[in-house]
């Protein structure tokens, strides 16, 4: 705000000029004393002037009695995970309720660096939601595979000062962290020199090794697994967002640990939330409205959506209805049971109306991040799978999360001593193809508990490099599946018996396409339908969620990058063959 902006509300706020907006018959929720009370809201350039009196304005809405509730903040997500670019992305949540967001772009600076960012950047800067970016402080995210590019501290501090990269994204890295590494301090120090925020990822850290962790400046965590976990990294002064994604869901789990006494530390997130679950469920409004039905206070639960997020990443101009904050709000009927947007405004201005969206975002061209594939030598060979033992390792998949078992196997293998697929075995073959550099690199595994009978599923979406991951029973198909990936920049496909049966092309980065909400959630829906009933997915496991993370090599226990199979809780590669 600068002192013209505050002339102009102060003004209108004392009734010397017209409002351009007042929200008349409004049950407005007040996130600071957590309760609600009637009143009419007035509304100057896009921010709140006031609620008392009698004032002139250029406009009327009537609100008939409905919540006033401050737009939610979503504290950590992917845009990238939506499948969306970002001004699609704004059209998709903003109907929701949803009206900032604190976005972590790891996904496509893995694949294409600072180009990533500054495509992030210009195509959320002009658009409906407010998009505000945390850096990424791990690309890639190990040492163990081949992203798209290396970002560290000399990559940051040419984007550190933009006043919409609020610090540093989840610092995954800890054992860089518990080391005091060098370059991990370099980029811990953008953030310190500039007193910006360093959001963490450090699931099941605890005890003196948490304790160097929050000493590191590390503020936040959305990777808690039990409520004793939240209540433990409160105590140390960390803010813990409770989850519900698509693949990863912590609300109902951690609830247990929220109260009256520490809900001013908990935050809502998103992380990876798919086109399908916004559209069926909702966004920030889905996780509220759980932790409402299953007895959190509505309005803890709405001031964790809003306010608390604002005060933690000093937002000082949003998250609840008050003079000089920034009007963004929607009106839903109840929020006893849940909450549902009805009406959106932003900046005072009515944007979705009946979960509708009215004004399209403005669509920004992608620019040095389409066409991402840069394969090489790739051939039928590097599908090849020869364990030197019967007796193997299994990446055993767990249904509701992206954590992974360590499981073994007998298998057969033939006369060259390649694997077999047995019909009456759920054990598949894995592999991963480099797409970045034309390393060339392919490497191969076995997984269980995806349930497919025949045919393969492959996509360029595989946390956190994002290089081609295929899972089938069969090389040919999975060679197919790969080429079709290589063809058209990028997505999701699958095939059976040399025939394609589905394809979601993902062009901007293999990542993200320009299509709407509804062209993205119709070709998934008929795609998830195919994955089930014709390829014979577990219905336990979301096809291609799940795959997406089969190559995270920062999340128990077994995973597969470029380079091999990769033991997480060793955090080191190991055979495939278990030696008598």
């Amino acid at each position: 705000m600068d002192k013209e902006t505050a002339r102009k509300l102060i003004d209108a706020a004392e009734g010397r000029i017209s409002s351009d907006l007042v929200i008349r018959n409004a049950n407005v929720v007040d996130v600071f004393n957590k309760n609600s009370f009637r009143s009419d809201v007035y509304i100057k350039d896009g921010y709140i002037v006031g609620f008392e009196g009698e004032r002139k304005a250029e406009n009327e809405y009537d609100a008939e009695g409905r919540y006033l509730i401050p737009g939610f903040i979503d504290a950590h997500c992917h845009i990238e995970s939506s499948h969306l670019s970002p001004s699609e992305f704004s059209d998709a949540i903003v109907p929701c309720g949803t009206t900032t967001v604190i976005a972590d772009p790891h996904e496509i600076c893995n694949v294409t660096g600072l180009d990533g960012m500054e495509y992030m950047l210009k195509s959320s800067e002009d658009i409906p939601l407010s998009v505000f970016y945390m850096f990424p402080s791990c690309v890639p995210a190990t040492p163990f595979e081949h992203s798209g590019a290396i970002l560290n501290a000399s990559e940051i501090e040419k984007y550190i000062d933009n006043p919409r990269i609020l610090g540093l994204g989840e610092m995954m890295n800890y054992p860089g962290v518990a080391g005091s590494d060098a370059a991990v301090l370099d980029k811990l120090e953008c953030a310190y020199s500039r007193n910006k925020h360093i959001d963490g990822h450090a699931p099941s850290i605890k005890g003196a090794k948490l304790d160097g962790y929050a000493a590191a400046g590390i503020s936040t965590d959305h990777e808690c697994e039990t409520p004793d976990e939240l209540r433990d990294k409160v105590r140390k002064g960390m803010y813990i967002m409770l989850r519900q994604g698509t693949a990863c869901q912590n609300v109902l789990q951690l609830l247990p640990g929220v109260d009256e006494a520490n809900s001013s530390r908990i935050l809502f997130c998103t992380d990876d939330r798919q086109p399908q679950s916004i559209t069926e469920e909702g966004h920030i409004n889905y996780g509220v409205s759980l932790a409402i039905q299953h007895g959190l206070n509505p309005f803890y639960a709405i001031a964790m959506a809003t306010i608390n997020a604002a005060e933690h990443y000093g937002l000082s101009d949003r998250g609840a209805i008050a003079p000089g904050r920034r009007a963004d709000f929607f009106l839903a009927s109840t929020i006893e049971k849940g909450v549902k947007a009805e009406d959106v405004f932003i900046q005072g201005k009515l944007i979705a109306a009946k979960g509708k969206i009215i004004c399209k975002a403005k669509h920004a061209k992608p620019e040095k991040v389409e066409g991402m594939m840069n394969v090489k030598d790739f051939s039928e060979k590097k599908l090849s799978l020869r364990p030197g033992s019967d007796h193997v390792k299994v990446i055993d998949i767990i249904p509701g999360g992206v954590v992974t078992g360590k499981g073994e196997a007998f298998i057969r293998r033939d006369e060259n001593g390649e694997w077999v697929h047995e019909d009456d075995k759920d054990i598949l073959k894995l592999a991963v193809i480099e797409r970045h550099h034309g390393t060339g690199n392919a490497a191969t595994a076995l997984i269980r508990g995806y349930g497919m009978k025949h045919g393969a599923v492959a996509t360029s979406i595989a946390h956190d490099s994002h290089n081609i991951i295929v899972i089938g029973d069969n090389n040919h198909d999975m060679l197919l599946a790969v080429e079709k990936l290589i063809a058209i920049g990028g997505g999701i496909t699958m095939y059976k018996d040399g025939k394609e049966i589905g394809t979601h092309r993902l062009e901007i980065a293999g990542l993200m396409t320009d299509q709407s909400l509804e062209e993205v959630t119709d070709c998934l829906a008929i795609m998830h339908e195919s994955a089930y009933k014709e390829l014979g997915v577990s219905e336990k496991i979301d096809p291609f969620m799940t795959l997406c993370f089969m190559a995270l090599p920062v999340i128990p226990s077994l995973k597969l990058t470029d380079c091999g199979l990769f033991d997480v809780e060793a955090f080191s590669f190991t055979d495939i063959a278990i030696k008598e």
